[in-house]
């Protein structure tokens, strides 16, 4: 019987084993998934953020391009071993570029909260970056150079620049945008090229503290605090300090900004709507210089506060065809030569071509943009500048498009600048010839687009380049071995470049 009893209690736990093994299979209901959804408030693209209110949007493109007879991607051959026009000289300057941006928006009591970053990462191709005194061959840039000058960090041989990074809340814009003062297309009217002058730029956002005012009917007005240093300075030159090599290169003195102590101040009104644009902007900039000479003692001119104005239109949909479209606009600057000359173009200028004058090695036209120029013990000059730009496109087909653009700015010193300045030319220049730093920049370009895909679109610039200065004569320039230039005279005489951009860009 204890027999029997064992066996019966065995088979009994086995049962009750199994059984547990087998409920242990069995499926438990899992957590219901919780899918992206679309976010159809703000827009296509945009999808909410899982378990929040929050939507978000992520874009870019990829840009592969390459610029013909110019060291930069995108401007003319009008300095440095650029401008010299030898050997030294770029024939093609390449780049491969990506665009990441994120756009999030959530909506409050408030109004829609707004967060937006954009960021690139580029490779561009290098060159020659000058020899010392002596060497010859010099030294190269071909891993990781940035010979554009964006002010972009090295990243492994690359670059990375931050364009966007700022919060919009209650009409309030805080941090890394484009300025209030700039027109909607920016430097880009209907080009690729980076190098026209004729209104503000900063494509690449600046720092700014914005309140913006919506009317509506398309009509925003905007007050704006940004920050002058990264972009809205031009050179405050020390022409007491100026150097025979500085002078021939353009640059009619010794930089000598001080540190900053106030942002520019912006405003602006602008109406918007299916016509077209119409935008109205002001600047002040406060010009604040450093120091006569190397130490306190020396003293220092008092700060000048400097402005510039610009009016911009845009006419929609003009009767040449579907989506033509004419972008112009207009700007004087006094002692604010930036929101003319915008960010992107150099400010120092020297340009090398050939020559027919007896005795002369080459020719060569220079000019120079400053917001002011002082000597020891006076006070700062302030520069004007005044200039314009413009752009028309033509679609063709909805596949084939031509736009034409041009601008043309000019610089003018007052007579007491002009004084300082042709007192250091007097160093350089060959007797008998005249002195003058003013001097006119001009550009006009055609560009054609093909867009066979939808977001894919190929294109090509070509961009014909003018510095007219207005020295007459010859000067003596000293060796410059950063350029291979020999001392010798040189004829005084205006220049050009001309320039082509390749340019294959995908949205997404």
């Amino acid at each position: 019987m204890k027999m029997v009893k064992s066996l019966l209690l065995g088979s009994v736990a086995g049962l009750i084993a199994a059984g547990g093994a087998r409920a242990a299979d069995l499926p438990v209901k899992a957590k219901a998934v919780e899918y992206v959804k679309i976010c159809s408030l703000y827009g296509a693209g945009f999808y909410y953020i899982p378990g929040t209110d929050t939507c978000i949007k992520l874009g870019g493109y990829l840009r592969v391009e390459t610029a013909l007879a110019t060291n930069g991607v995108y401007d003319a051959a009008n300095s440095s071993v650029a401008g010299a026009q030898n050997r030294l000289s770029n024939y093609y300057t390449a780049r491969s570029r990506e665009d990441f941006n994120v756009d999030t928006r959530t909506a409050t009591e408030y109004g829609v909260v707004r967060t937006f970053f954009d960021a690139t990462f580029s490779w561009t191709s290098g060159g020659y970056t000058g020899a010392g005194a002596g060497l010859t061959g010099g030294s190269t840039a071909y891993n990781g150079s940035n010979p554009a000058g964006s002010g972009s960090g090295q990243v492994a041989g690359g670059s990375l620049g931050v364009y966007y990074a700022f919060i919009q809340f209650a009409g309030f814009t805080m941090g890394k945008a484009v300025s209030q003062f700039s027109a909607p297309w920016q430097n880009y009217p209907q080009n690729n090229f980076d190098g026209l002058p004729g209104g503000g730029g900063t494509v690449t956002g600046v720092n700014q503290f914005t309140y913006t005012a919506d009317f509506g009917q398309g009509i925003t007005a905007a007050i704006s605090a940004q920050d002058q240093v990264a972009y809205g300075q031009s050179n405050v030159w020390n022409v007491s300090a100026a150097t025979a090599a500085g002078l021939v290169a353009g640059a009619y003195g010794a930089q000598d900004i001080g540190g900053s102590r106030a942002p520019d101040l912006i405003g602006m009104v602008r109406v918007d709507q299916a016509w077209g644009l119409f935008q109205a902007s002001v600047a002040a900039h406060d010009n604040h210089a450093g120091y006569y000479g190397a130490s306190e003692p020396t003293g220092y001119p008092g700060d000048k506060w400097g402005w510039a104005a610009q009016l911009a239109l845009s006419i929609k949909n003009i009767p040449t065809g579907a989506g033509d479209t004419l972008n112009i606009q207009g700007v004087y600057t006094n002692g604010a030569s930036r929101y003319n000359f915008q960010d992107l173009m150099g400010t120092t200028y020297a340009m090398y071509s050939g020559t027919g004058l007896p005795g002369a090695y080459q020719s060569l036209g220079i000019g120079g943009l400053s917001d002011s120029v002082f000597v020891a013990g006076a006070g700062q000059e302030l520069t004007t500048t005044y200039g314009f730009r413009g752009g028309y496109v033509h679609n063709w087909d909805p596949y084939w498009n031509t736009g034409i653009y041009g601008a043309w700015a000019a610089v003018r010193y007052n007579g007491t600048a002009k004084g300082y300045i042709c007192g250091a030319m007097a160093t350089v220049l060959v007797a008998g010839s005249t002195c003058n730093p003013d001097f006119n920049y001009g550009v006009v370009g055609v560009i054609t687009r093909w867009t066979p895909v939808k977001n894919l679109t190929f294109s090509a610039d070509l961009a014909y380049t003018m510095l007219d200065q207005k020295y007459v004569g010859a000067l003596v320039a000293p060796l410059q071995a950063t350029i291979a230039k020999p001392g010798a005279t040189y004829e005084l005489k205006d220049q050009n470049s001309l320039t082509l951009l390749l340019r294959a860009q995908r949205n997404w």
